[in-house]
């Protein structure tokens, strides 16, 4: 009898880690990478000779020979699994890129990374994206969506105090802490837009008012 309780009780503790570590996000793939979440599915495409050596949109040298790729909204340097659903392959691949901007495209990868989930004859692929590492910024559920959101940025200071007392000067405005290459700087946005034509009107009533400033996505 004690042993079968014993038994029972492994059990009922097996399926308690279960969901908790379900609820955690945490995903075990074929490959056994832990990773720790999908951040999203849909239409992979990849990008090659006409785009080597061009500027990618974080500043550096797209090279189609590193495992690196576009997305819309996560932010530079996110390490993420693409996993290729029609054929089981993945391959990791960090973002340093912006785009694609072809119909529900969801990512664009260097040719190396198509190249290793077999991609490059069909040219795109459905996959499904797994986040292994966040980058300059944290994930959130704004960012994983692929739709941009725009704002404008009115300043950037090194210290908060500077940034909020820029921020009470003008109604709508807010601080929002970035880490770049490690360091923390405190912009100050205002709005939040779902387009660029939105924030460009929002813009220009701004300068109306003689505060200066310029549109960016928010992600970035």
């Amino acid at each position: 009898m004690i042993a079968k309780q014993k038994f029972l009780s492994g059990i009922i503790l097996f399926f308690i880690a279960s969901i908790f570590l379900s609820s955690c996000g945490i995903v075990r793939t074929t490959t056994d990478t832990e990773v720790r979440g999908v951040v999203g599915s849909g239409i992979a495409s990849w990008y090659g000779p006409d785009f080597h050596g061009n500027l990618t949109a974080n500043g550096e040298r797209y090279d189609m020979n590193e495992l690196t790729a576009a997305h819309r909204t996560l932010p530079f340097n996110t390490v993420v699994q693409v996993e290729n659903l029609e054929n089981n392959k993945s391959v990791v691949v960090r973002i340093n890129d912006r785009g694609p901007y072809v119909g529900n495209r969801i990512i664009d990868l260097s040719r190396r990374a198509a190249e290793e989930i077999d991609m490059i004859s069909s040219g795109t692929a459905s996959v499904r994206l797994l986040l292994i590492e966040e980058g300059d910024r944290p994930v959130t559920v704004q960012n994983i969506s692929s739709r941009e959101t725009f704002t404008v940025q009115i300043a950037s200071f090194e210290r908060e105090t500077d940034a909020r007392e820029k921020a009470k000067s003008i109604r709508g405005a807010e601080v929002v802490p970035v880490t770049i290459a490690g360091q923390k700087v405190y912009r100050v946005y205002y709005g939040s837009y779902r387009n660029i034509d939105a924030a460009h009107r929002a813009r220009r009533q701004l300068a109306d008012r003689g505060i200066q400033g310029f549109v960016k996505q928010m992600e970035n």
